[in-house]
């Protein structure tokens, strides 16, 4: 071992795992920066800043020899992750001098803490090792590491433990997001990129680097196996290469086997509760990009305490695992007892070192696999019988269009403009058109989040009775579905001249006409809210039409906005966010509008990760907000908002009503909780809701809360699917077509045919009633063919029912949404159905 390199014992005063302690981020920042003062092997790099103005770091480890030509192995990296235009003779010779580039993360989830105590230890043994093995790593493979993928989860949670350590709340979960927007769904964010960490990621792993790698450290909870390794388990997801599924195998196999070799019981490879069709997380959307995304979950315990696992305690957890004993597997059950952080920093630091022994020894196949896999998926691409998407130029809303090819771009997908008008498939498009070929090595990806997509529904994902399995999140990931964008197959090849699209240019205004003292813009854009909101913070007069606006040879629908400025104003107080402004002649027939006070409440337990994307939602769009809470829910609360939101959440958790009972109904264990975390709305809480809309305020009530609503103000609607079996009724997270009525002004720059995201949402029918002029449907589904992508059993329950309801009563509304509106911020074709609500 080399001397002169400070251990992670000496620097943090412990030892990393120990019972009760936890590194807290900016120390672990300073141990970095050490070794890389006092190593060769090591160089760290601060990518920016995190949401929450912490330094975010790449940690790359190799041999000093390595290390000074990062920029050439990079290089050869990129050029096998995309071989078109290599010869044979190329790619071999890349291949027999290159070095196998694996990337793994820590502590994605923040209360999974494990992953980041672990890694200064791995961080040091490869620094200071002297042994063949590590010399062999060091030769052979640059690590990319990123330590902490959330480090402001890691601050808060380190925080949170240190101050309840041996009280009666010792290790109990944090009562809010563990990330300000996406708390435990930031793993969620893979290909929108919503946060500012998930773009580091996806520099580092989509298009600086691609490594042949990836691992995502995880926990998982704390009565089954001590540790989920790969491969994956059923359903597969299809359009990634044959060759990533055998990969799983055999780097999860050489982690088994070291871990077997070292003692480490209860290690379970696949057979367990993650499919390779789950959310389009990071260690699963990578092996669409032809790296070999890998998952790890090790048993929790209560953060850095220990806790006693009674043998009885001990479950299977799933149908290729159903029960706690050995099989071929998992052939060496832990038998209970005392388990602690230390033991789970031991296993992933076995698992995460497996990864680089295995790719040091394997150096040339691991190379030449990931050429083969860019190479055959390229190959794949021409041979579908889809050959491109094409996104025409001509939407219903140009921005978001664009804001969907910005996002292809951070995957690294292949985009090319059109540089004149084509024609495919009997249909015209224009120039400026993107065309999306899928003869290349990211065919997989761009399948995956462009072309419709139905679930598997076969002998993996029912029950012998028929009764259908629950994916593991959703059952479809359609970028384009979600963000209310066309995109069109091509089934030909499109041949037109074009260029390869490198970034998109920042939105400039556009003004057709003469000049005025009055602008129309058209609402069908996002955009359009979002330049609103910055007029009314400047002062400006807008104004909003019920009808349809003339201009000139456009007609802008209804709900078009009007503003009283200059052209010099507008530029002044728009800059950046683009659009297109008309003249017109007068105000004198519109509504005038103002700036929406807006109350988005939030509760406890853990926090509402919808709220948190609410949130974001919000800001990305310039709405302000103030967040209430329980104490906020008071008689004056129509004094200081109009506009109440109720994120995603069930009745039961918004008042607070028997949490313990429903979470040990669930099978999971009631959450401890300290007395002043505990949210209650509670009735009198609902009764002052009452009395602001009364009052003319909007209560806006998002998927499952709008049952809140139904319940506690009494109202003449039903949840028409409840009861029924999900035999009878079955719709996880799919994307349904929706008939918008585009007169009412909750359908305002709505598509008349739109698309929605639906997840085990409500469907909120009209109950015979003597004031059903009181209650007004702005959307609903079609007759027949409701789905769209992913999986829906029991059409007929949704059939011609409402989507999007709203309820009179007194001078204010209950707006309820019966689909999931802003889900993860994905969703932003339906958008425009929520910001509506709030100039209501």
């Amino acid at each position: 071992m080399i001397d002169g390199v400070t251990g992670p014992g000496a620097f943090f005063g412990f030892t990393l795992g120990c019972d009760g302690e936890l590194a807290r981020w900016d120390r672990l920042v300073e141990y970095y920066l050490r070794l890389e003062s006092e190593s060769d092997r090591i160089k760290v790099v601060e990518m920016g800043e995190t949401t929450e103005g912490n330094p975010f770091l790449l940690v790359i480890i190799s041999s000093p020899g390595n290390l000074a030509r990062l920029d050439e192995i990079r290089e050869e990296s990129l050029r096998l992750s995309d071989p078109r235009g290599l010869t044979e003779d190329e790619a071999e010779t890349l291949i027999e001098h290159g070095k196998a580039v694996i990337c793994q993360s820590m502590s994605l989830h923040a209360s999974e803490v494990a992953p980041t105590q672990m890694a200064p230890e791995l961080a040091f043994e490869l620094v200071t090792g002297e042994d063949p093995d590590t010399l062999r790593i060091l030769d052979n493979v640059v690590f990319l590491m990123v330590p902490c993928f959330n480090p402001d989860g890691q601050i808060m949670v380190t925080d949170w433990y240190r101050e309840r350590r041996g009280t009666e709340y010792d290790g109990c979960q944090l009562p809010w997001l563990y990330h300000r927007y996406g708390g435990h769904d930031n793993n969620r964010d893979a290909f929108q990129i919503n946060h500012k960490e998930s773009g580091y990621v996806a520099s580092i792993l989509f298009r600086d680097w691609a490594p042949q790698a990836y691992v995502d450290h995880h926990q998982m909870g704390s009565f089954g196996a001590r540790f989920y390794i790969p491969p994956y388990t059923e359903p597969w997801r299809p359009y990634a290469d044959p060759l990533v599924y055998w990969e799983h195998m055999w780097y999860g196999g050489h982690m088994a086997t070291l871990l077997e070799q070292q003692g480490k019981a209860g290690v379970i490879a696949g057979g367990s509760t993650f499919p390779m069709w789950g959310h389009m997380g990071w260690h699963r959307i990578t092996n669409h990009h032809n790296i070999c995304g890998m998952l790890t979950e090790t048993a929790s315990v209560k953060l850095a305490s220990p806790i006693h696992v009674l043998p009885e305690q001990l479950k299977g957890n799933h149908f290729s695992f159903p029960e706690y004993v050995a099989q071929t597997n998992f052939p060496n059950p832990w038998k209970g007892g005392w388990w602690r952080l230390r033991e789970m920093v031991e296993q992933i630091k076995v698992s995460a070192w497996a990864t680089l022994d295995h790719a040091a020894r394997n150096r040339e196949t691991v190379l030449r696999n990931m050429y083969l896999k860019a190479q055959r998926q390229t190959q794949r691409g021409s041979e579908d019988s889809e050959k491109a998407y094409i996104i025409p130029r001509s939407q219903h809303d140009g921005g978001t269009a664009t804001v969907l090819v910005e996002k292809l771009l951070v995957q690294g997908i292949e985009i090319r403009e059109a540089l004149s008008g084509f024609t495919v498939g009997g249909c015209n498009y224009e120039a400026g058109s993107y065309i999306v070929s899928l003869a290349q090595p990211k065919y997989g990806v761009a399948k995956n989040l462009l072309g419709r997509t139905f679930y598997p529904d076969n002998a993996w994902t029912r029950e012998k009775d028929g009764t259908p399995r629950a994916p593991r999140d959703k059952a479809t990931d359609t970028m384009n579905e979600f963000m209310g964008v066309d995109v069109v197959p091509a089934y030909t090849e499109v041949d037109v001249r074009f260029k390869l699209v490198k970034e998109i240019e920042s939105p400039s205004l556009e003004f057709v006409g003469g000049v005025s003292g009055l602008y129309a813009l058209d609402c069908r854009e996002n955009r359009s809210y979002k330049a609103v909101i910055a007029l009314l913070d400047a002062g400006v007069r807008v104004w909003r039409s019920p009808e349809p606006i003339i201009c000139g040879e456009e007609t802008l629908c209804a709900g078009a906005w009007v503003v009283e400025a200059s052209r010099e104003e507008l530029r002044e107080y728009v800059p950046g966010i683009g659009g297109v402004y008309y003249p017109v002649r007068d105000s004198s027939s519109l509504m005038e509008v103002r700036k929406p006070r807006i109350g988005l409440y939030q509760r406890y337990y853990g926090g509402n990760a919808d709220e948190g994307w609410t949130r974001l939602v919000l800001e990305q769009h310039g709405f302000g907000y103030e967040t209430i809470r329980d104490k906020d829910i008071d008689d004056g609360l129509h004094e200081n908002y109009d506009v109440i939101i109720l994120p995603d959440d069930p009745a039961w958790m918004i008042l607070g009503d028997k949490i313990d009972e429903k979470y040990m109904a669930r099978g999971q264990p009631a959450p401890v909780t300290p007395p002043e975390y505990r949210s209650r709305m509670s009735k009198e809480g609902a009764e002052n809701l009452k009395r602001f809309v009364s009052a003319g305020g909007t209560l806006v009530c998002l998927n499952e809360s709008s049952l809140f609503a139904v319940e506690e103000f009494e109202l003449s609607i039903r949840n028409s699917v409840e009861g029924l079996s999900v035999r009878e009724f079955f719709c996880p997270a799919s994307t349904l077509h929706v008939d918008v009525d585009t007169s009412d002004p909750l359908g305002y720059g709505m598509k008349p045919d739109s698309l929605l995201f639906f997840w085990d949402s409500p469907v909120l029918e009209t109950t015979p009633s003597m004031d059903s002029e009181n209650t007004k449907v702005a959307a609903r589904y079609p007759m027949h063919q409701v789905l769209r992508s992913g999986w829906l059993d029991g059409e007929k329950y949704l059939a011609g029912k409402p989507a999007l309801t709203r309820v009179y009563i007194g001078e204010g509304n209950v707006v309820m949404y019966g689909f999931r509106p802003q889900h993860r911020a994905q969703t932003l074709g339906t958008y425009k159905m929520l910001f509506n609500s709030f100039f209501l």
